[in-house]
């Protein structure tokens, strides 16, 4: 194969990337690893051009680069490689991503994730499972203000731009991509045993109910988890046209019992040149079915298995048929019982687009471009009588339709050194959202599960409803980029966004965009410097609205249910106003400045690149409190507050040793991030408003017998988002009663008092300050190793879980950690005691493989075997099962550990690939 040749011949609109490793130029690979000319045309948002055109803040990651196994979602594929990007699982067990951060959270409501598209269709992060991650030709990620704001308020929060794999010229090819994987837990809660429990009760005189057994509950519930995933794709074409079809299968299961997913995916795209080259068509489709069951409450279900009593069987009453439970526990059920409950998802997904290419001059295109998707999900959950009540059954479905249609005019012109292109682009896009939801209790038996919610005699008021959103969007865009001389780019956006949600006078948004670069190593006085491949100096300023914080009709008068009441012999439903109208509302707006430079030395064989960039928040979209009168409600959605985000980003790259034999790349980011709310008050119509000056964000629930007094982390005007505010412990002190308590500091010397404002003070922040990613790769011949690592430093964790297994006071209804009698602490007082570093280096996966040699055979043309070990461990001081937890989503999990952690698992998964 000439190994210049394009990754298309057939269409001169197909993506051809570039790849930037961290930032800096790396030469581009092909679907079947040909390199390609590293000035090659690549796709930057709607635009295009070759890197020595881009002046602003842009990551790119080919496939030869992204990590290839053990992945479930494709931005695993990135995961550790890119500075500024966080990646959250959701507790390491078998669900989706739970978040995806781009340079911190911006917005204190929503629109944190980044814009998603997959070969121009506009979605989320849900429409992520519809690419089987081996059908990826490559992702490009926009970060600064100058290249996102070709997307305005969909690229606020960043842009994800995932690139798939497309046909080639010759004969057909098929290529197939498996593996298998098996799962196990190795690392659990160090609980006592029935034995210990025994002899403790015993030494205290406790009434226990013993039932003689010796059973860890950690264990029982888990199981060995087996996963395989297959791929295969057919792609081929001529000189006019090119296909590739491919179809996907993923089976998992996970550690803990009945929790597993199922994934089909199918991706077809052609493209067929018309009209003697006047016309480039493309076509395609993508789409998905997957199927869950997960757990229902990972709280109680873990809380239960550490918790309940070690000397109970891990088998039903052989008399009742039923789990045997403790009637003297609160939040605690027999943890295999929890694994009776049923709770599935189903999701399909279905994407369909088309791109239009004229030629109409040597230098002028017009693009039409249109895309189609759906999807639906139906949950189905039944919670047995053993675990809840009398039974629930609940049955739900949530439909999602959007479609997107664009117009865009490109001229591109070079005359001797000024290089021209011009875009324009005109777009319309029409959502619809849509879902029902019914839920039924007082179940005389467990046998039909949901499958009958008319067996449930009830039907709760609240637990029945329905919604329906119809949003549109119009944007304009027009985009200039001008080149002098290879040396000196000047790119500058305007968008402007008009959207339904806003009131008659604020839904257009304006978002401008200006960035400048110097190609240094273009210059004369560069030229003795040949050591110096490349060295390019950028800086770019911009504007990004958000409305992902707002549903479709917040500036109308809404009216709602809100029960039932007789009038005469007739129920009637009755209706009340749902909230505050603010028909003012306007745009979020981000503004951001990024300032970098690129850098090769030795023939590429020293990059580094670094990034600044600084970001405001302003008119920030929130619920602020009120007077009632005037208002009808005390909560008022408006626009007053800021927040600032800062942050640097490292990349460095290294080949110490390159020969034909052996090859060894060291790839490394850092990102040293910043965060600071800065305001949450101001005038609404003459009123002043503002927030509450302490805003609990996250603590311990229910679960574990706590009081009062248990929010964890806050949010302060002043300090980073998310702080840990907390009463100061100054250590251990005896009750009296042979036992221990947490003593507390007066800190401001009035007496203690727990309450907000009062003896607390901010002892750290949930978010990391500083982020590490690395890949370290070696070849030797036929056989390479590849090792990732990642890491966080800076935050803090607080170890709600230790809190709740230490506490002596628990014993005997509850079971406790094997510690916790030699420390004999009898308090549970959330203080800083608990609070610990949750700095951290991460193992993530190690892979060995083995390109096989093969003699000249007819259909066979390359074959590889890998071995990975994921998990391999972490390096960090923090004493809970993992500091893996959430450090980035903010919910009421932010920066605590409580009993939600899933045991420690690893996976050893053997890989094939084959290439007909």
């Amino acid at each position: 194969m000439n190994k210049t040749r394009p990754v298309s011949q057939a269409l001169c609109s197909m993506w051809f990337l570039g790849c930037l490793w961290g930032g800096f130029p790396l030469c581009v690979q092909g679907q079947n690893g040909e390199d390609l000319p590293p000035d090659s045309i690549y796709t930057i948002g709607y635009a295009r051009g070759s890197l020595k055109n881009i002046s602003g803040s842009v990551e790119q990651i080919t496939e030869k680069q992204m990590n290839r196994e053990l992945i479930t979602n494709p931005l695993e594929a990135i995961q550790g490689r890119v500075p500024g990007l966080t990646i959250l699982k959701s507790n390491n067990g078998m669900a989706a991503l739970e978040s995806v951060r781009l340079r911190g959270t911006t917005s204190l409501t929503s629109g944190n994730d980044p814009l998603i598209i997959v070969d121009g269709v506009l979605g989320d992060l849900t429409m992520l499972a519809s690419v089987y991650p081996a059908d990826i030709e490559t992702f490009t990620i926009l970060k600064d203000a100058s290249e996102t704001a070709q997307y305005g308020s969909r690229g606020a929060s960043g842009v994800i731009n995932i690139v798939t794999k497309k046909g080639l010229a010759g004969k057909t090819r098929v290529n197939y991509n498996g593996s298998f994987g098996i799962s196990h837990a190795y690392r659990r809660l160090d609980m006592l045993s029935g034995a210990e429990y025994r002899r403790l009760a015993a030494e205290h005189g406790w009434s226990i109910l013993e039932k003689g057994y010796d059973t860890d509950f950690q264990k029982a519930i888990e199981q060995t988890g087996l996963q395989q995933n297959h791929n295969i794709a057919f792609y081929g074409g001529g000189e006019a046209s090119n296909y590739r079809v491919s179809l996907g299968f993923q089976n998992r299961e996970g550690v803990i019992q009945h929790e597993g997913m199922k994934l089909f995916t199918a991706n077809m795209n052609m493209s067929q040149k018309m009209l003697d080259g006047l016309i480039d068509c493309e076509l395609g489709l993508f789409g998905s079915m997957r199927r869950d069951r997960t757990l229902f409450d990972l709280q109680k279900t873990f809380y239960s298995a550490a918790a309940f009593n070690p000397t109970f069987p891990d088998f039903p009453n052989p008399e009742t048929g039923g789990w045997d439970q403790i009637t003297t526990a609160s939040q605690i059920t027999n943890p295999l019982a929890w694994m009776d409950v049923d709770n599935r998802e189903e999701t399909s997904y279905f994407s369909a687009h088309a791109r239009l290419t004229f030629h109409l001059w040597k230098d002028l295109k017009m693009v039409l471009f249109g895309s189609y998707t759906y999807s639906t999900t139906e949950n189905a959950q039944f919670l047995p009588t053993t675990v809840w009540g009398n039974g629930q059954a609940y049955r739900g479905n949530r439909r999602a339709e959007s479609m997107l249609g664009n117009a865009m005019l490109t001229y591109q012109k070079k005359l001797g050194v000024h290089f021209l292109d011009v875009l324009a682009l005109g777009e319309v896009e029409k959502d619809r959202f849509q879902g029902f939801y019914t839920t039924t209790t007082n179940f005389s038996s467990n046998t039909m599960g949901y499958h009958s919610l008319q067996a449930g005699a009830l039907r709760p008021w609240e637990g029945t409803g329905s919604y329906y959103e119809e949003p549109h969007l119009v944007s304009f865009l027009g985009r200039v980029n001008y080149t002098y001389d290879d040396r000196y780019v000047l790119t500058a956006n305007l968008r402007t966004d008009a959207s339904s949600k806003f009131g008659r006078n604020h839904k257009w948004g304006v978002f401008p965009a200006v960035s400048v670069a110097w190609n240094v190593t273009q210059e004369k006085f560069m030229r003795p410097y040949r050591w110096i491949d490349n060295l390019k100096l950028r800086m770019g300023y911009g504007l990004a609205g958000n409305q992902g914080g707002i549903d479709s009709y917040t500036t109308l008068s809404l009216v709602r249910p809100n029960g039932v009441t007789p009038v005469g012999n007739s129920p009637i439903v009755t209706y009340e106003s749902l909230k505050n109208v603010n028909p003012n509302l306007k745009w979020e707006v981000k503004s951001t400045f990024n300032a970098g430079v690129d850098m090769g030395f030795y023939g590429n064989r020293v990059l580094l690149s670094v990034n600044y960039y600084l970001s405001k928040t302003r008119d920030m979209l929130y619920q602020y409190d009120v007077s009632v009168p005037p208002f009808a409600y005390n909560k008022l959605l408006a626009n007053l507050g800021s927040m600032r985000n800062s942050g640097t980003e490292l990349s460095i790259g290294l080949t110490p040793l390159r020969t034909k034999d052996m090859e060894l790349n060291i790839n490394a980011n850092v990102t040293f991030q910043r965060n600071k709310l800065l305001s949450l008050s101001g005038i609404y119509e003459g009123e002043q408003v503002s927030a509450a000056q302490y805003t609990a964000l996250a603590g311990l629930n229910g679960a574990g017998l706590h009081g009062g007094y248990n929010q964890i982390v806050y949010q302060i005007v002043g300090q980073p988002l998310g702080v840990f505010y907390l009463p100061h412990c100054e250590g251990l002190v005896p009750d009296g009663k042979g036992g221990y308590t947490y003593q507390i500091a007066d800190l401001n010397g009035g007496g203690v008092n727990l309450e907000d404002g009062e003896d607390r003070y901010v002892a750290g922040q949930a978010t990391p300050k500083t982020l590490l990613g690395s890949n370290i790769s070696f070849r030797y011949k036929r056989f390479d190793v590849s090792l990732q690592i990642n890491g966080a430093f800076g935050h803090k964790i607080y170890n709600g879980t230790s809190l709740t297994y230490m506490n002596m006071n628990s014993l005997p209804d509850y079971n406790v950690l094997a510690e916790a009698p030699a420390r004999n602490i009898r308090d549970l007082t959330a203080t800083d005691y608990w609070l610990e570093s949750g700095n951290y280096v991460n193992f993530d996966y190690l892979t060995v493989g083995w390109n096989i040699p093969l003699r000249k055979t007819r259909y066979l043309h390359g074959a590889r075997l890998a071995l990975t070990v994921n998990n391999l461990g972490t390096i960090s001081g923090y004493s809970g099962l993992t500091p893996l937890i959430n450090s980035t989503l903010v919910d009421e999990t932010f920066g605590v550990d409580d009993k939600r952690t899933y045991p420690l698992s690893r996976t050893y998964i053997i890989s094939l690939s084959l290439n007909f």
